[in-house]
């Protein structure tokens, strides 16, 4: 087993596509998923971003709307959008972000951008009053995260082109961040494993006392 910064450097060392793979954490979790108690979910803003620019669609009331484009949404509106997604599945965003009061009309979406894991929701701060914030955050690199139901949380914390020592320090954040959301009733070992591999390299294991 590695530690996250030797991990980190030879992540770019295996990576053998001629494309900028993506880099990911997979951390199994000691908990139960199914019981909500152990439910493990949170956001995480990655001091160097994704490497990927997220594209952000805002649903909001008109008086909303300058503020959500100046912070840099890419697609900005209501009834129209919901309209689009409802009638014709559309998912092309990669955020949605949404107010509390128009949530009652997104609710109805639940069908479409649950599965994708694009509803928005207070927890991961994607149902807010300060649109221009949230925007923001996303853009900077504000991932957000949740324990699947086989115990495992999936993270994207980069590119193969970031240097190592980028790689390194976004891992280390969502794992600290992680580590801080340990429910009090997840009893025994936390970090079961942790792997980083790019898009289509071998896992690396990474020795969870290494930052812990």
């Amino acid at each position: 087993m590695y530690s996250v910064e030797d991990a980190a450097k030879m992540v770019k060392e295996l990576n053998y596509t001629k494309f900028d793979a993506s880099v990911d954490l997979a951390v199994r979790l000691g908990v139960d998923p199914r019981k909500a108690n152990q439910m493990v979910r949170g956001v995480v803003t990655l001091p160097h971003g994704t490497g990927k620019t997220k594209k952000v669609l805002v649903l909001c009331t008109p008086d909303k709307e300058q503020e959500a484009k100046d912070a840099g949404a890419d697609w900005v509106g209501l009834d129209e959008y919901i309209d689009k997604i409802q009638k014709e599945g559309w998912t092309e965003m990669d955020v949605v972000i949404t107010m509390p009061s128009v949530m009652a009309k997104v609710g109805r979406l639940g069908k479409v951008l649950g599965p994708r894991g694009l509803m928005p929701n207070p927890k991961t701060g994607t149902v807010t009053t300060d649109i221009a914030k949230a925007v923001e955050d996303v853009k900077a690199g504000k991932i957000d995260f949740k324990v699947d139901k086989t115990g495992i949380i999936h993270a994207a914390v980069g590119k193969v082109s970031f240097d190592s020592k980028k790689i390194f320090e976004n891992a280390h954040e969502v794992l600290l961040t992680i580590y801080k959301l340990k429910p009090s009733a997840s009893k025994g070992t936390y970090f079961k494993s942790i792997y980083m591999s790019s898009t289509m390299s071998p896992g690396i294991q990474i020795d969870p006392k290494s930052f812990s």
